[in-house]
C-alpha cells in the first residue's frame, strides 16, 4: 500500500512540467535594389512595429544591387525615420546572400522586378517571395525607389511602408503570437 509521501512523489514527477522551447521567430527578408532606402526603411519600420506588438519576428534587409561606393543610409530616409526616433546612421548596404534566401521563411520585395530578381537567383524561393503590398493587401502596388528624389518621393514611401507592413507582420505571424 502507498502511502501519502509515496502518492505525492508520483504525482509531483507526472506533474513536473516537460522541457520546452519557443517557436522560432518568422524570419523575414526585405529586398530592394541597394538597401540604402526602401528596404532598409521597411526593415526597421518593421523592427519597431514588431517590438510594440511582441511579435515574433528576426528581420533583414538586403539589396540585389548594393553599389560598394554608395553603401550608407540615404541622407532623406535617415531623416525621416531620425523623426521617428530610429538611427540608421551605422547602416552599411548589405547583398542579398543565398544563405540569407534560404534561412528567409518569408522575402518581401518592393517591386515585381525584386520578385524575379530573387526568383532568378534562387528559384526553389518562388514559394516564399512577393511584393510587400501583394503579400499584405494582395494587390500588385509598387514600392518606388526614391533615391535621388526630393523628400516628398521619401515622405510617400514610407506612407506606404506605414500602411502596409503592419498589415504583413500580422498575415506573417497568425497562429504565432
Amino acid at each position: 500500500m502507498l502511502n501519502r509521501r509515496h502518492l505525492l512523489m508520483g504525482l509531483s514527477a507526472v506533474a513536473a512540467p516537460l522541457p520546452c522551447w519557443a517557436a522560432e521567430p518568422v524570419k523575414i527578408a526585405f529586398v530592394d535594389t541597394g538597401n540604402t532606402g526602401r528596404g532598409l526603411m521597411a526593415e526597421v519600420l518593421a523592427r519597431a512595429e514588431a517590438a510594440r506588438r511582441s511579435l515574433p519576428v528576426a528581420l533583414i534587409s538586403r539589396g540585389l544591387n548594393p553599389d560598394p561606393f554608395d553603401e550608407r543610409a540615404e541622407a532623406n530616409a535617415k531623416i525621416l525615420l531620425m523623426n521617428r526616433g530610429i538611427d540608421v546612421a551605422g547602416h552599411r548596404a548589405r547583398h542579398l546572400e543565398p544563405g540569407d534566401i534560404v534561412h528567409a521563411d518569408l522575402i518581401l520585395t518592393m517591386t515585381t522586378d525584386h520578385v524575379a530578381g530573387v526568383r532568378a537567383l534562387a528559384p526553389y524561393a518562388a514559394t516564399k517571395t512577393f511584393t510587400l503590398a501583394s503579400y499584405a493587401i494582395g494587390a500588385d502596388e509598387q514600392i518606388p525607389d526614391a533615391w535621388g528624389k526630393p523628400m516628398a518621393a521619401y515622405e510617400a514611401v514610407i506612407a506606404q511602408l506605414d500602411r502596409l507592413i503592419p498589415l504583413a507582420l500580422t498575415k506573417a505571424t497568425a497562429g504565432r503570437t
